[in-house]
């Protein structure tokens, strides 16, 4: 779970979203839902918890908009209305569940928040814990997306099943996203591209996040996060995302990926934000 505090700037182009904070806690309905089918009470407590100590949070930061969603985990949970019902009734707040196709046209929103040309074509990919969303961006228009029940925590599960593979690769011969610029996104690839050292705005290689996978995977859990200092939430996920990203590259014959720096959650605020304020001022190729 992730709360994005943010103001949103004037721009000429395109507001600019300045993060005030990030908090992220990881709760990991996945790890119930991919396994059980179902979130368990106790994780229930947890996410509880969470959104009550991210609404006092807003109130702090006088936030004037909130908007709260779920993705992966909640859309597959057999006892998801009642653990909406409840969550609303103990914390006030909404969550809004929403398909594969908004997440990924939510995630393709930060497109519009960063110094990426709206004359190319690019692959968009964005590596979660339950599902991955791909998306072809051509000229500044969103031209085709999907959702793939492949991710990290499923991942680590043994859960992902090798037809969700199949089917993201005939995906991507369909509509003919071979060759293309990526993008990446999430806090995985965010992670690598640090690792790596790139310069802001420089594209990461393939080779290096290759490189990187088996630099991590070579260390157990505990010397990832005590030797390698990455977050013990981090530790375990950033191996199979690095290889979902490898292979999705792979598969569409790209060899740089650009990482901006954004997610769901930045998303979520620009469409946020253009909905209560900016629509007014800004028109979209996003559609």
């Amino acid at each position: 779970m992730r709360l994005l505090v943010a103001d949103v700037i004037e721009h000429r182009a395109h507001p600019v979203i300045k993060k005030q904070t990030l908090v992220r806690v990881p709760i990991r309905l996945g790890a119930d839902v991919f396994s059980g089918g179902t979130i368990s009470n106790a994780r229930c407590d947890h996410l509880i918890k969470s959104l009550k100590a991210f609404r006092l949070l807003t109130e702090v930061y006088g936030a004037h908009y909130m908007r709260c969603c779920a993705t992966s985990a909640m859309r597959e949970a057999a006892n998801r209305e009642q653990v909406l019902a409840r969550v609303e009734m103990e914390t006030g707040v909404h969550i809004e569940v929403i398909s594969g196709r908004k997440e990924a046209k939510l995630i393709m929103h930060t497109f519009w928040t960063q110094d990426l040309s709206a004359e190319k074509d690019y692959l968009y990919i964005d590596v979660g814990g339950g599902s991955t969303e791909i998306t072809v961006l051509r000229r500044g228009r969103r031209s085709e997306s999907a959702s793939f029940p492949i991710g990290t925590v499923r991942m680590l599960g043994g859960q992902v099943d090798e037809a969700a593979w199949t089917d993201l690769a005939d995906f991507l011969a369909q509509v003919g996203a071979t060759g293309l610029e990526a993008i990446g996104t999430g806090g995985n690839i965010n992670r690598l591209f640090k690792e790596n050292g790139n310069a802001h705005g420089t594209p990461l290689l393939r080779a290096d996040i290759q490189r990187h996978h088996d630099r991590i995977a070579g260390h157990s859990l505990k010397d990832r996060v005590n030797v390698l200092r990455l977050r013990p939430d981090r530790a375990d996920v950033i191996v199979p995302a690095a290889s979902i990203f490898v292979r999705i590259l792979e598969l569409a014959d790209v060899d740089r990926v650009h990482v901006p720096k954004v997610g769901l959650a930045d998303g979520i605020v620009y469409d946020l934000y253009m909905k209560r304020r900016g629509h007014l001022h800004y028109p979209t190729r996003v559609a």
